[in-house]
């Protein structure tokens, strides 16, 4: 009997619109069915600033804000205080988010605001041209350093996660990763974690997930994974840098 894979109901049928091999439209995908399965879509209110995944509305069958490029936790935390029950998702990327939404993120966390942020971290912009992020590896090469990144020039990558567990007011920080099938898993295990918890009203949660960005590295998709597991990984150590209820924290 052939088994037919139904889109989440929070999902619309639109085709995505994200390149061969991205990771969005799988996190995309993932984060439907928590919202599903929590029986959170009456209430969700998804936050897509500028970045690939700027036309996430087109797919959501969610309420959805719009924020300029790295003010998605400044409009969630106006939203979730105006409308507690209300279910908050900022989903950004490594540009909007450690570049352009520095201090937005942090100050977000260092108030342990009740909503749930997924960051995808594919070390490199990429809706505006392939350009160095602040997540870029030191001698990956992009359009603004096609020499490779040199920290004495731009400095070394911001490891978001470890910082953000820094402060006291978070609840739950893990790093995942689209490269397998078991991570795939613990991806959307950490997704739905992180939504379950908001909908507890226990505060400020956060995934990271580190992504493949073919285009703008320059890849086919099965080279992507590679590279992903051979320079992506060993930079942005996988794991859970703080959950509160099992006391755990990774330095």
């Amino acid at each position: 009997m052939q088994k037919v894979f139904e889109r989440p109901k929070s999902l619309n049928d639109r085709p995505f619109h994200y390149c061969p091999g991205c990771g969005h439209g799988i996190v995309h995908r993932m984060i439907a069915e928590a919202i599903d399965e929590l029986g959170l879509q009456d209430r969700t209110v998804f936050i897509s600033p500028v970045g690939c995944s700027v036309f996430a509305y087109w797919y959501f069958e969610t309420d959805n804000v719009q924020a300029a490029h790295g003010r998605a936790p400044a409009v969630g935390t106006g939203l979730k205080r105006a409308n507690p029950d209300s279910i908050v998702i900022s989903y950004q990327g490594d540009g909007d988010l450690a570049s352009s939404g520095t201090a937005e993120i942090i100050h977000a966390a260092a108030r342990g605001e009740n909503f749930t942020v997924i960051f995808i971290n594919n070390a490199i912009y990429g809706m505006t041209g392939g350009q160095m992020a602040p997540t870029t590896l030191v001698g990956q090469a992009t359009s603004t350093s096609p020499y490779g990144r040199d920290p004495k020039f731009a400095g070394y990558p911001i490891h978001i996660s470890e910082m953000l567990a820094t402060l006291k007011a978070p609840r739950y920080i893990e790093r995942t990763s689209l490269n397998n099938v078991a991570n795939l898993s613990r991806t959307k295990r950490a997704i739905k974690k992180a939504l379950d918890m908001q909908n507890k009203g226990e505060g400020f949660t956060f995934v990271e997930v580190l992504a493949p960005c073919p285009t703008n590295w320059g890849l086919d998709p099965n080279e992507s994974i590679d590279w992903m597991e051979s320079n992506m990984m060993p930079e942005y150590p996988l794991g859970v840098y703080r959950d509160v209820k099992t006391a755990e924290v990774k330095s």
